[in-house]
């Protein structure tokens, strides 16, 4: 890092500072910067390729990360408020030039008339300056750019590929491109697919997915639109922020859009969490049908019954409730005595209800096949919010003072904390006994390749349940593989000149569930307008919400396989789409 130390003091501006920063990290990854900085992955290369200066937490959290001291840092932080200052002087010194304050004042003074026509043009100029860093660098109004620089808000692609980050760069682009040719041809509707499109701060439950989940909403739209039906459907991308925590914004921007751009139906929803409730009680207001394709909570459908507080009109998901999981996990468990500990969180990092780990927590305490094995001394609940990688060490240690053999652990919370959570359970006095940790399909997201899951002197398995693998999904006997493999194909295909890399479908399943939820919609859009009086009518959000509960008898087809939604607005036949997992070593056989 040497060669580095004077590099601040040669950078002329934010575009060198930027390349500079890249420098400075030596031989570390970005993700070890980011592990030792405190910032999600994701944040790094986002921050570093969008062009304009970082901010200066993230730029001291960045040189934090790359191993810098507090004394190192000093010249990066001058030199970033040198830029900092710089840019914001920039109006100031063209009104100077304008007004006759150069070096070299015009030998005949400005009309007065051209003075102010100059002085209003600038005024204009500073305002959509600060509009478009306010619009996240575009003049949409929908957008918002939040404290921390995250972009927030709804585009339907015209802004600019990079608004959400240049890791949705392809897919905006395709997005974009797509939706001009079905408005240039008139006979549309409008799906808005509601997510957390950005991980930029650690509070993010995403893990980086979110890229996979929006790819494969695109090609359902795209596949939907190469077919002989109509209307054809334009996508909306509205982004809550990587916490969900500008939900309402980007909400609000939707409800407004219902009638001028015949929006009929939002799809994604986010996940389950107290902010996606709100949002779907918000629309379902609004008379909009919804598809969630990440919602598990059990009760997290259109009864409303996952907070009571009535039904939740117009909401179907197609996602595998966290019942369905723990029930296929429970049925495939060796039989035979075991003591379980339960490991437990109730809020997200924003401190708001987490109904997934809620759901869990219940599931493993009344599900028959779990529940008996429970150990009533074993139940450590933590917050996320005091710190996951202090309290969870301790969490583990305690297993192997209970003077009972603690072989199996119900985990009720977030993969974002399972990594550390393993990592505890290798260095807890008793790692020599063999444990399993059973937990839900947030896991799917967990590497493979996890050291603690390798550790020859810590046997630990992990057992989750989500949907089938690809393999599992091209094996000769599922009746669905023809349709997983039809969506394979047009996933990989090239889209307005954009390809999406095939390894997005192995290391995440949202695609899939994307790729479902928007195919639902579709389903009873097009079904809509089939049975309309007229066939030149554009159905209404009415008229798809009415279809939407009447998809039944596998009436959906997927790319997980046939299915339909059910008067709950649940996902049928999740049986035969339930697949248990193994992770790390494996069962010990019962005794």
């Amino acid at each position: 890092m040497a060669e580095l130390e004077d590099a601040p003091g040669r950078i002329r501006d934010q575009k060198e500072f930027r390349e500079a920063l890249r420098k400075v990290k030596g031989k570390k990854t970005y993700q070890a910067v980011a592990k030792d900085g405190g910032l999600p992955a994701s944040t790094v290369s986002q921050t570093l390729d969008k062009d304009k200066l970082p901010n200066r937490d993230f730029t001291v959290k960045y040189l934090r990360g790359c191993g810098l001291t507090a004394v190192e840092q000093e010249p990066w932080l001058k030199c970033w408020e040198g830029l900092d200052s710089e840019s914001s002087a920039r109006g100031g010194r063209l009104w100077a030039f304008l007004v006759g304050g150069g070096r070299r004042r015009p030998r005949v003074a400005l009309a007065a008339g051209t003075a102010l026509a100059l002085a209003a043009g600038l005024v204009a100029w500073q305002l959509r300056q600060g509009g478009e860093e306010e619009h996240c660098g575009t003049s949409n109004p929908s957008l918002v750019t939040q404290d921390d620089g995250e972009c927030t808000g709804v585009t339907d692609g015209s802004d600019g590929a990079a608004v959400f980050g240049s890791d949705l760069k392809p897919v905006m682009t395709a997005i974009g491109a797509e939706n001009k040719t079905v408005v240039e041809g008139g006979d549309y509707v409008t799906f808005a697919f509601l997510t957390p499109l950005t991980s930029t701060d650690a509070n993010s439950l995403t893990v980086g997915q979110y890229v996979a989940e929006l790819e494969g909403a695109y090609t359902a739209v795209a596949e939907e639109n190469r077919k002989n039906s109509r209307p054809k459907i334009r996508l909306l991308v509205a982004s809550m922020g990587s916490a969900q925590r500008h939900w309402e914004h980007a909400v609000d921007e939707l409800v407004k859009r219902k009638d001028s751009d015949r929006l009929v139906a939002v799809v994604g929803m986010g996940l389950s969490q107290q902010e996606t409730v709100d949002a779907a009680r918000k629309l379902s207001k609004a008379d909009l049908p919804m598809v969630g394709d990440l919602i598990t909570a059990d009760g997290f459908n259109a009864t409303g019954a996952v907070d009571g507080k009535g039904p939740i009109n117009g909401l179907a998901r197609v996602a595998l409730s966290n019942s369905d999981q723990l029930t296929a996990i429970s049925d495939e468990l060796p039989s035979g005595r075991r003591t379980a500990a339960l490991v437990s969180t109730s809020v997200t990092p924003n401190g708001t209800r987490d109904l997934y780990t809620e759901s869990l927590n219940r599931g493993f305490r009344t599900i028959d096949g779990l529940k008996k094995h429970l150990d009533d001394h074993s139940d450590f609940a933590f917050d996320p919010r005091g710190g996951p990688d202090a309290i969870l060490p301790t969490i583990s240690q305690n297993f192997c003072n209970t003077g009972k053999t603690i072989d199996t652990v119900y985990y009720a919370a977030r993969v974002k904390y399972l990594p550390d959570f393993l990592d505890a359970l290798t260095r807890r006095s008793c790692h020599a006994q063999h444990i399993t940790v059973i937990t839900g399909s947030d896991a799917a997201a967990l590497d493979p390749k996890t050291e603690a899951l390798h550790d020859p002197a810590s046997p630990i398995t992990v057992l989750y349940a989500s949907f089938p693998k690809a393999e599992q999904f091209r094996a000769p006997g599922n009746p669905g593989r023809g349709l997983y493999e039809a969506f394979v194909k047009a996933f990989t295909a090239p889209h307005h000149g954009q390809q999406f890399p095939a390894e997005h479908l192995t290391v995440s399943y949202w695609g899939i569930v994307a790729y479902d939820a928007v195919t639902t919609a579709a389903t009873a859009l097009h079904n809509a307008a089939a049975h309309s009086p007229s066939p030149s009518d554009i159905p209404n959000n009415y008229a798809v919400r009415n279809e939407l509960y009447a998809l039944r008898n596998n009436a959906v087809a997927g790319a997980s396989g046939h299915f339909g939604i059910d008067k709950n607005g649940d996902r049928t036949n999740t049986d035969t789409v339930t697949t248990v997992h193994r992770l790390g070593k494996p069962l010990p056989k019962a005794p």
